[in-house]
Order: C-alpha cells, then structure tokens, then sequence
C-alpha cells in the first residue's frame, strides 16, 4: 500500500479562508478588526522571511498587521515595554515576538510578559497551565495545525492510540494534551525511550517532533496508522550538486508512505498549517476579548 498524502498547503489555504470569511463577517457586523502584532529583534534572515509571510497573510486574511522591528542591541527593559504598550492597546488581539531573541534577552520572560489572552503562540505558563488542565486557552500554532489535519484525515479521534516522539514545550508537550483532550491514549516517546520501534509500532497515530532528520523509520510504523511529520531538517542534497542541501522530515518518508495509511510530506506537511493557525489564534482571541461566538473547527 502507499500511504494517502496530507496536503498541509491545500488544508492550509482552507483555514485562511475560513479565517477571512470569519473576519469579514465581525468587521461587517460588529464593526471589529482583529489585530495582530509581531515582534521582531534583530535582522536574523530566516526570521525575516517568516515575519514578512506572516505579515502578509494577516492582512490578506482582512486583518490589522502591526510589525515592530527592533535592533539587535535591544535592551531587556526597552522590549518589556513595547509588550506594555501592545497589551494595553485594544487595536492588538494577538502578540507574537519572533523566536529566538539574541542572546543577551531572556525568552521567558518575554514570553510570560505577554498577555495571556493575547498570547497567539500558547507560549505563556498560563496558557500552558490552562491547556494541561482541559480549560480554554490559546493553543500552539504547530500543534493546533497538527490536531486539525488528524481530525480532517480520520473524523473522530476517540481510543485512538497515539505516540508523540519528542517533548519539547513548544510541539511534543502540547500535542500530547491535544490528543488526550479528543480522548486518545497517549504517550510521549523521545530519543531516549527503551525500544522506541516497538512503542511505535503500536500507535494509530504517529505524530514525530524529535528534530532527527529520518529518525524515524519505515519498518517503525504500524500498517494503515497516520503519521504527521512535524521535523524540519536541513542535509546534504548530493544529486543537486555540491554545497546544496534539502529539507526532510524526522521520518524516513520514501519508506514510511509504503506502510502508513496517510503522511504529512516534508515540505507542504505541518509548515504551512503553523501560520494558517497563527491567523486563526488571533481570530479567536478577537472573538473572545469581544463576547463574540469563536469560529468552528478553528480551536
């Protein structure tokens, strides 16, 4: 068998859409814009780009856009007071502040300045808190696009077993209390666990986040399960020439596709699902600082 691809870009252009359908509707209706800003520190290129593609989405999605560009010697005091003044601001629904900051600033605290109701990438400790005790929170983008494409690819996601491999705050963490929140069993693996091909082999769902490029292998997945690749890897591309380089998964996609019964590709999987979700945080969190209904299959 081969494994049904998850077109992460198709699905994503959905949830822009239902996005701008939405945002048309309260701007018509309510006379309300949702606003979202980000912050950006320093000239780091790759944030640069991903800023300017968040930027433009936001407004195309019929949205304020806010950018706020600061130098790279920016002071721990002057940026707390920029978040200051973006959460008194009424205008500015969702705060992001691009990750990573230099060096010389603390990302926690920066983090956990904003306000939790405007926090767009779920990063806050109370959001954080709120999310693991099953209470209404702003949710991480990534795994937030991650639970949508599950539910779109399988419908209901109860008893399913599932297996997250790797913990980190910002995906592994967050998407294990996703995926117990529509009542799948859980566990969350890593590169650590004792006979990690066996858990797997075992598992539904697969959702990989470890940040090994092809760590995971084909002979790993259980035939027919669904596995959502959320690595993104750079390595060598020698049949491109010397010095160039690929993207690639943590998992060995040309083998896994032959076993799973759906797989998010490396580019076009989870990626484009990050932002389209960034758009739909920031509408929900409008929605509720306003008393408005929130969008459906949106949270």
């Amino acid at each position: 068998m081969t494994a049904t691809l998850i077109d992460g870009k198709a699905f994503a252009a959905l949830i822009r859409e239902k996005v701008a359908t939405h945002v048309a509707r309260i701007k018509e209706a309510q006379g309300v814009t949702p606003g979202l800003a980000v912050v950006l520190v320093g000239d780091d290129p790759a944030s640069e780009v991903y800023v300017r593609s968040k930027g433009k989405q936001t407004v195309e999605a019929g949205m304020n856009s806010f950018e706020h560009k600061l130098p790279v010697d920016t002071t721990q005091e002057a940026l707390l007071e920029l978040i200051e003044t973006l959460n008194a601001d009424q205008s500015v629904h969702g705060i992001l502040v691009q990750l990573p900051l230099p060096a010389h600033l603390d990302e926690s605290l920066v983090i956990n300045a904003i306000d939790p109701a405007k926090d767009v990438d779920g990063f806050h400790i109370s959001n954080v808190g709120l999310l693991a005790t099953g209470q209404k929170s702003m949710v991480p983008c990534t795994p937030l696009g991650c639970v949508m494409m599950l539910r779109d690819q399988l419908g209901d996601l109860s008893g399913k077993d599932a297996v997250v491999i790797g913990r980190s705050n910002i995906v592994g963490k967050p998407m294990a209390q996703l995926l117990l929140r529509e009542s799948c069993t859980v566990t969350i693996a890593h590169s650590r666990t004792k006979d990690l091909p066996e858990v797997v082999k075992r598992a539904d769902i697969v959702v990989a986040a470890v940040g090994r490029a092809n760590f995971v292998q084909g002979d790993w997945i259980k035939p027919g399960a669904t596995v959502i690749d959320v690595g993104i890897n750079r390595i060598p591309a020698s049949e491109c020439g010397e010095g160039k380089t690929r993207l690639v998964g943590d998992v060995d996609f040309a083998a896994a596709k032959e076993v799973a019964g759906a797989i998010t590709p490396v580019p076009g999987g989870v990626g484009p699902m990050t932002i389209a979700c960034l758009l739909a945080n920031t509408l929900t969190a409008c929605c509720r600082a306003h008393g408005l209904a929130e969008p459906d299959g949106l949270t």
